[in-house]
């Protein structure tokens, strides 16, 4: 069976490993990812221009660290130390290229609402 995305899962051991996008457009708020970690495993993303630039406030470093098993699990940034709400609305529209940071984690997929 072919999947119309062209995605399938992602997968990294516990030293790491990361996937990055080819360039696209969205719409919506928020990411919500399929994925599963083990206890010392984590998921992190950064969501970068077209040039692979971080977008101001969605940098790897301002990603919240993400973990557990869930089929419907927001990525999450940190904005003056809080969480927050709707973190996409700024880049919706426009064209960008999702990279995800596994630890010890498996990515099953991904969409934007």
């Amino acid at each position: 069976m072919v999947r119309t995305d062209g995605f399938a899962s992602a997968s990294a051991g516990y030293p790491g490993g990361e996937l990055i996008t080819k360039p696209f457009r969205f719409s919506g708020e928020n990411l919500v990812l399929n994925y599963s970690t083990s206890a010392a495993g984590s998921i992190q993303v950064e969501i970068q221009d077209v040039n692979g630039n971080p977008a101001p406030g969605l940098s790897l470093t301002e990603s919240v660290p993400i973990w557990g098993d869930e089929l419907e699990g927001k990525a999450g940034w940190i904005h003056g130390g809080k969480v927050r709400a709707k973190p996409l609305r700024r880049v919706a529209g426009k064209t960008v290229r999702p990279r995800f940071v596994l630890q010890d984690a498996d990515l099953y997929s991904f969409r934007f609402r």
